[in-house]
C-alpha cells in the first residue's frame, strides 16, 4: 500500500509523456531549418518562410502554450491585465470623446445606435494567451526581416572565411537595423502629442489640428505620406485639421546637405557642385514625403554653342524604403498588440482585415520610390502631351533611382498657388478654363490610354497664365485595362445603392474573391446598413427621377460622397481591397481635391455647374485638341517636302497651332 502512495497519479504521468513528446518534436520542427542554414545551397525567401513557419508551428503546439493560455484567463478573470471590460471601457471613453469633440452636435440616438451596432459584431475565435500573442508578434517581426535575413544567410554561405566585401556588406546590413531603430523610436517620441492633444479644448480645432501636423512631421516620410491621403479626404476632416494636412502638399521638412550630397555620389559618382552652377543643397524649393526639389543651372550644347539652361532636380530620400517598412512595421504591431491592450472577441476579424488592408495599401506606396520606373511613366505621358494643347508633361533630361532631372516651368505656379494670386476680377474665368481642361485631361487618359495620374493633389498640377496644366509626379501611375466591368459596377452600384451589384463588385475586387464569396450575405447586411444610415434610398426606373429632385444636389454630393465612403466600411466583414483598386479610389480622392481645391471658398452648385458645363463642350474641347494635333502632322509633312532649306524646315516644324 506505501508504494501504491508514493506512486504519481496516472494524469501526471500522461501529461510529463505528452510535454517529453512534444518537446521531441519542438526539436524536430527545428530541423529543415537548420538543414538550410547548413546547406551549400543559396536560400530563397519562400524556403526561409517554409521553414521558420514549420519551427513556429511546433512552438504552437507545444504543451506550454497551452499553459498560457490559462494563465492568461486567470489573469484577465482577476482585471490584472486588461480584458474585454476594460476594452469596452476604453472604447467608451474614445465615443465620448469623439461625442465631446465633433464639431456639430451628435444625437444622442447616433451614440446608441453605435453601441447596438457594436454588440452585434459577429463573434471570432477565443481571445489569445500571452504565450501565443508573443509567438504572432516574434512571426510579424521575423517576416518584415525575411528578405534581409535571406542576404545575411546567403552571404554566411559563401565561405567560412569572410573577406573584405563579405563584411562589408554584412556591416552595411547592420547599419540598416540600426537606422531602424532610430526610425522606431522616432516614431514612439512622437506619441509624446497624444496626450496634449486630448488635454485641447474639444472645440480648439486649430490647436488640434497644430498638434497632429508637428506629430505626422516627426513621424516621418511614411505617415507624411498617410496625411497626403487623409488631406485629400478633406470634406471628412474638420476644416482647421484638413487646412494643416493640406500643407503636406506642398512643404514637408527637407533632407539634410550631407544626405542630398550622398544621393549624387552614389547616383552620379560625385557631389552635385560638379554637375550644376548655383545648387544649393540646403535650400529646395519643394519638400515631399519621398524626396525634395531644388533649382539650378545646367550647361547644354544648343547650335555648337554652350547655353547655361534652369533645370529643375528631384532627389529621393535616404533610406526611404525602410522608412516605409518601418513604418508598415510599426502599424502591424500597434494592430496585433491592440489585441493585449484592448483585447475584445468581436473587433479581431476587423483589426485582422485592417492589418492586411494597411499590407496592401503600403504595397502600392513602394512602387513610388524607384525613380527609374517614375521617369519611365513620366517619358511615357511627356510623349503623349506633345499632341495636346491641353497639358503638357516637363521634359526629362536625365535619371536615376534615386534623381530626376526635368525642364523648368518659368511661367507655372501649383494650383492652389496659381489661384491665390488669381486677381478676383480674372479668377471665375480661370476656374472655369481649368476645371474644363482637367475634366478633359482625365478622360482622356482614362478612355483613350487606359491609366490614370494615382496621385493627382494640387501640388502636382502646375498651371500658367493661359490655363495650360503641366502634371508632375508621375511616381504612381494606375493601370485600368481587366478593371474596368468591377470599377463600373461598382460606380453605378454605390450611386444607385444597389447593395446586390455592390457586394459582387467588391467581392471581385478583394484579394480573395472566392473565400470572400462566402461572406456575401454578411457584406451585403453592412452595405444596407451603411447606406440606410446615410439616408441614402436605392434609385429604381420608377423613382429615379422623383428621388434626385427630392434629393436636390445635397442628395447627389451624399451619393458621390457614398462611392468613396462604401470601400472603407467593409473591414468589419473582414474583406480585402486589392491593391490596384484601392490607389485607384486613391486617384479618384486625389483628383476630387483638385477639383475641390479650385473651387475652395466657393458653393459646390458653382463646382457641379462647371462641370456639366465641361461635360457638355467636351465634343468641342477634343475636336480642339484633335485639331492642334493634325496641323503639327501637317506642319511637319511640309517641312519635309517643300524644297526649303533646313533652317526654314525647322522653324515651320515649330510653329505654333494657335
Amino acid at each position: 500500500m506505501a508504494s501504491k502512495a508514493e506512486s504519481p497519479p496516472p494524469g501526471l504521468l500522461r501529461e510529463l509523456g505528452a510535454l517529453t513528446t512534444s518537446t521531441y518534436r519542438l526539436s524536430q520542427g527545428f530541423v529543415p531549418l537548420l538543414r538550410l542554414l547548413a546547406s551549400d545551397a543559396d536560400v530563397t525567401r519562400d524556403d526561409l518562410a517554409q521553414a521558420v513557419d514549420q519551427a513556429f508551428a511546433g512552438l504552437y503546439r507545444h504543451p506550454l502554450l497551452r499553459q498560457t493560455e490559462r494563465l492568461t484567463g486567470y489573469l484577465r478573470a482577476r482585471r490584472l491585465i486588461p480584458n474585454e471590460q476594460s476594452t469596452e471601457d476604453l472604447i467608451r471613453f474614445m465615443v465620448d470623446q469623439a461625442v465631446a469633440r465633433s464639431p456639430v452636435q451628435v444625437p444622442e440616438q447616433i451614440v446608441d445606435e453605435f453601441w447596438q451596432f457594436f454588440e452585434e459584431l459577429f463573434s471570432s475565435p477565443e481571445l489569445k494567451g500571452l504565450g501565443e500573442l508573443s509567438l504572432d508578434m516574434v512571426r510579424l517581426v521575423i517576416r518584415t526581416y525575411e528578405p534581409l535575413l535571406v542576404e545575411i544567410v546567403n552571404i554566411l554561405k559563401a565561405g567560412r572565411r569572410f573577406n573584405a566585401w563579405q563584411l562589408q556588406e554584412i556591416l552595411r546590413r547592420a547599419a540598416l537595423i540600426r537606422g531602424d531603430v532610430l526610425i522606431v523610436r522616432r516614431q514612439i517620441r512622437a506619441l509624446r502629442y497624444i496626450k496634449p492633444f486630448f488635454q485641447t479644448d474639444p472645440r480648439d480645432f486649430k490647436a488640434q489640428a497644430q498638434i497632429v501636423a508637428r506629430m505626422v512631421r516627426e513621424f516621418g516620410p511614411f505617415f507624411v505620406k498617410m496625411a497626403q491621403v487623409a488631406a485629400a479626404n478633406a470634406d471628412f476632416l474638420p476644416e482647421e485639421i484638413a487646412r494643416e494636412l493640406a500643407v503636406f502638399h506642398e512643404d514637408v521638412p527637407p533632407m539634410s546637405e550631407d544626405e542630398v550630397i550622398q544621393a549624387f555620389v552614389e547616383s552620379h559618382g560625385k557631389p552635385p557642385h560638379k554637375l550644376y552652377l548655383d545648387f544649393d543643397p540646403a535650400r529646395p524649393v519643394k519638400s515631399g514625403s519621398i524626396g525634395s526639389v531644388y533649382f539650378a543651372k545646367k550647361p547644354f550644347a544648343e547650335d555648337g554653342r554652350e547655353v547655361l539652361r534652369p533645370v529643375v532636380i528631384k532627389v529621393g530620400r535616404q533610406n526611404i524604403d525602410r522608412e516605409f517598412a518601418i513604418g508598415k512595421l510599426v502599424l502591424g504591431l500597434a494592430i496585433m498588440s491592440s489585441q493585449y491592450w484592448a483585447p475584445h472577441s468581436k473587433l479581431t476579424p476587423f483589426l485582422r482585415a485592417m492589418q492586411e488592408q494597411v499590407d496592401e495599401f503600403v504595397a502600392g506606396f513602394m512602387a513610388e520610390l524607384d525613380f527609374d520606373a517614375e521617369a519611365a511613366n513620366h517619358l511615357r505621358f511627356e510623349q503623349r502631351s506633345l499632341r495636346s494643347t491641353m497639358w503638357r508633361v516637363p521634359q526629362i533630361y536625365g535619371h536615376s533611382r534615386r534623381i530626376i532631372e526635368m525642364e523648368y516651368l518659368s511661367d507655372a505656379a501649383s494650383l492652389t498657388r496659381a489661384l491665390a494670386s488669381m486677381p478676383s476680377a480674372e479668377r471665375r474665368r480661370f476656374q472655369r478654363q481649368v476645371s474644363e481642361r482637367l475634366l478633359y485631361t482625365l478622360l482622356h487618359h482614362v478612355f483613350v490610354h487606359h491609366e490614370i495620374h494615382g496621385d493627382l493633389h494640387p501640388g502636382n498640377i502646375m498651371v500658367d497664365r493661359t490655363g495650360t496644366l503641366y502634371l508632375i509626379d508621375w511616381g504612381n501611375v494606375v493601370g485600368l485595362d481587366g478593371k474596368w466591368g468591377a470599377v463600373w459596377d461598382y460606380l453605378a452600384a454605390a450611386v444607385t445603392a444597389d447593395t446586390d451589384l455592390l457586394a459582387d463588385a467588391l467581392i471581385r475586387v478583394s484579394t480573395q474573391p472566392e473565400a470572400t464569396a462566402a461572406r456575401r450575405p454578411q457584406i451585403k447586411a453592412a452595405l444596407d446598413e451603411t447606406l440606410r444610415k446615410k439616408g441614402v434610398t436605392p434609385l429604381t426606373r420608377r423613382n429615379f427621377v422623383t428621388e434626385l429632385r427630392r434629393g436636390g444636389f445635397d442628395g447627389l454630393h451624399a451619393r458621390g460622397q457614398t462611392v468613396l465612403h462604401l470601400m472603407s466600411n467593409t473591414q468589419q466583414t473582414g474583406l480585402v481591397i486589392q491593391r490596384d483598386y484601392l490607389h485607384l479610389s486613391r486617384a479618384l480622392f486625389a483628383a476630387a481635391g483638385s477639383f475641390g481645391s479650385l473651387y475652395e471658398n466657393d458653393p459646390k452648385q458653382r463646382l457641379a455647374a462647371d462641370l456639366l458645363r465641361s461635360l457638355v463642350r467636351l465634343p468641342v474641347t477634343l475636336t480642339q485638341d484633335r485639331l492642334h494635333d493634325e496641323l503639327g502632322l501637317l506642319r511637319g509633312r511640309m517641312a519635309r517636302v517643300l524644297p526649303l532649306p533646313r533652317g526654314w524646315r525647322a522653324r515651320i516644324a515649330a510653329l505654333p497651332s494657335a
